[in-house]
């Protein structure tokens, strides 16, 4: 796991990669009650430009940690950049297992969007250009945010009118696709199994319902992939055989495999890896070119 930290840290220490962010100022608000789940309250952290605008695109940004561990505070200066490049960005908390299995985690983060979408105006949030970028288990999440049907069983208890839960493009760093793949590292078996609640003789249809690569239809949003050749926890295997359902499906996007990096990344991938996930955003939710991914019936 200290490959992981590592990586997500020093990703998201790192200076803005371009002056006109630098220029730019935001504004943050913590703690943010998003919703009420059993009489406890999850919360989210916002960053938004300091000079306001209507119809901004935004961005759900996911930490990771195993489906058990981390904080949405790990990726305050994430959403910083991202709403001085001139999105508004939210980090949701979310329930852990193994107290709490799936589906709560993507309960969660899709009542995250929802929040988000119900709350458009107020934030000046253009409602059909979000996004979501996450890390390990938090880009797990993403890619369930942007591949699973809003009108599905995924979603939790909604009300009747409540907004649509699926995001226009995904960015997901070395995440899980295939929950039910043989070839999984024995260290992630474990952890798999907490997520679920057990195992997959025991439950395999949750796992496959878990499991982003079951998900991937034509219309889905715009994808890329960040996965290293070295992952200790995630073989290449996750990243290509989505590339391939994609291929498959008509879903846009790519699939980067960085060579002998592990779970995370380091040195001159670091400010590639990021650049090119802002370039990616921009190009899905904010060219006037771009076409946000249908939002499925």
């Amino acid at each position: 796991m200290r490959s992981f930290v590592f990586g997500v840290v020093a990703f998201l220490s790192l200076a803005p990669v371009a002056t006109a962010r630098q220029e730019r100022t935001a504004e943050v608000t913590a703690d943010i009650v998003y919703t009420t789940v059993d009489g406890r309250e999850l919360k989210l952290d916002l960053a938004q430009p300091a000079a306001r605008s209507d119809a901004r695109p935004a961005i759900v940004a996911i930490h990771g940690g195993a489906w058990r561990a981390g904080n949405k505070s790990d990726l305050r200066n994430l959403l910083v950049e991202f709403a001085e490049a001139g999105y508004v960005a939210i980090s949701p908390e979310y329930r852990f297992c193994p107290e709490h299995t799936f589906p709560a985690q993507v309960h969660d983060v899709k009542a995250a969007v929802r929040w988000l979408r119900a709350n458009a105006e107020t934030y000046g949030v253009d409602p059909d250009r979000i996004g979501a970028v996450g890390f390990s288990a938090g880009g797990h999440l993403a890619l369930m945010l942007g591949l699973t049907d809003p009108s599905g069983a995924l979603e939790g208890p909604v009300p009747e009118d409540a907004p649509a839960s699926n995001v226009q493009a995904v960015v997901n760093f070395f995440g899980p696709t295939d929950l039910l793949a043989e070839d999984l590292p024995m260290i992630s078996i474990p952890l798999r199994n907490d997520f679920i609640g057990g195992t997959p003789e025991e439950k395999p249809e949750a796992t496959a319902a878990a499991s982003p690569i079951t998900h991937v239809s034509r219309g889905d949003a715009p994808i890329l992939v960040f996965q290293g050749t070295a992952d200790p926890l995630i073989p290449t295997s996750q990243a290509t055989t989505l590339a391939a359902a994609m291929a498959e499906a008509g879903v846009p996007g790519r699939v980067e495999l960085i060579v002998g990096a592990g779970h995370g990344v380091s040195g001159p991938e670091l400010p590639r890896t990021k650049e090119a996930t802002f370039e990616f955003f921009d190009l899905h939710l904010k060219s006037e070119g771009a076409v946000p991914a249908f939002l499925k019936p």
